[in-house]
C-alpha cells in the first residue's frame, strides 16, 4: 500500500496534500461559517489573470498569482461597498475580468504554455520543491495571521454588523479574511487547479462542521479530515490511474455524503 511513496514525485505530492490541508482547513472553516463560498470561487478564477501574467513575464506563475489574487479579493470586497452594485455582481465582474486578463497574457506570450492545464485542473504529481516551499511559507503566513487576529476574525465571521457596533474595524477585518482566502487559493491551485479550488476549501470544513460548532475544534478537525482524505484520494488516483485532483475531490464529496448520513 505504501509502495507509491517510494517515488520522489509521489513524496512531493503527499507533502503538497498535507500543506494544502492546513490552508483549506483553517480558512475553509471561516468560509463555511460566513457563507462566502462564491467569493472564494470568484477569487480562484480571478487568480488565472496572475497565472497568465506570470507566463508573460517569465516568472513562476504561482508567485505572480499571489498579488493578483489578493488585489482581486480586496476588489470584490470593496467594489460592492464603493459602487452601487450587489456583491454577486462584483464577484461576476472580477471573476470574468481575471480570466480574460489571463487568456490575453497567455496569448501574448511567445511559444506554447505546456503546463497551463496543470493550473486549470491541477497537477499534484508534478509539484516541484520550489512550489512546496512557497506553499509552506503561505501556510505559516495564514497560521500567524489567524493567531494574531483570531478574536476579530471570529467576530466578523459570525456577525459582521455586531463586530462594527462594538468598535471593531469590521470592514478591514473582512478584507483581511478575503486576503487569507486569496492566499489559500494560491496554495491550492497546483493541487486541484483553478476549477476545483472551491471543493477543497469547503468540503473538509463542511464535513467537520457536522460534528462540532466550536471554531477551534472545527479548524483542527478540518485540517485532520483534509489530510486523511486528500492523501487517500491521491493513493486511489495512483492505484486506479485516475486524475489526482478530480479523485481527491470525489473522495471528499463521498466522505461528505457518508458524514451527512451518519449525522442523521
Amino acid at each position: 500500500m505504501l509502495e507509491f511513496l517510494s517515488y520522489t514525485f509521489m513524496q512531493n505530492a503527499v507533502i503538497a496534500a498535507l500543506l494544502v490541508s492546513v490552508a483549506c482547513g483553517i480558512v475553509g472553516s471561516y468560509i463555511v461559517i460566513k457563507r462566502i463560498v462564491f467569493i472564494s470561487g470568484g477569487i480562484s478564477h480571478a487568480a488565472f489573470g496572475g497565472i497568465g501574467l506570470g507566463y508573460f513575464l517569465g516568472v513562476n506563475p504561482v508567485l505572480a498569482a499571489i498579488p493578483f489574487s489578493m488585489i482581486s479579493a480586496m476588489g470584490m470586497g470593496m467594489l460592492s461597498e464603493k459602487v452601487n452594485v450587489s456583491e454577486d455582481t462584483a464577484i461576476g465582474i472580477l471573476w470574468s475580468l481575471g480570466m480574460a486578463i489571463g487568456i490575453i497574457f497567455i496569448n501574448l506570450t511567445p511559444g506554447y504554455a505546456p503546463d497551463l492545464f496543470s493550473y486549470l485542473f491541477g497537477s499534484i504529481l508534478t509539484v516541484p520543491t520550489s512550489d512546496l516551499v512557497i506553499m509552506l511559507v503561505l501556510d505559516i503566513t495564514i497560521i500567524l495571521t489567524v493567531f494574531l487576529f483570531r478574536r476579530e476574525l471570529l467576530a466578523v465571521s459570525f456577525d459582521e454588523e455586531f463586530a462594527g457596533v462594538v468598535g471593531m474595524p469590521s470592514r478591514s477585518i473582512y478584507l483581511l479574511l478575503l486576503c487569507l482566502v486569496a492566499l489559500s487559493v494560491v496554495v491550492l491551485i497546483k493541487v486541484v487547479g483553478v476549477i476545483l479550488v472551491i471543493a477543497l476549501l469547503t468540503l473538509p470544513a463542511a464535513i467537520s462542521k457536522q460534528f462540532t460548532q466550536n471554531l477551534n475544534k472545527l479548524m483542527i478537525l478540518s485540517v485532520a479530515t483534509g489530510m486523511v482524505l486528500t492523501v487517500a484520494g491521491l493513493w486511489l488516483s495512483y492505484v486506479f490511474n485516475l486524475a489526482s485532483g478530480a479523485t481527491i475531490v470525489i473522495v471528499l464529496a463521498v466522505a461528505f455524503g457518508i458524514a451527512s448520513l451518519l449525522k442523521d
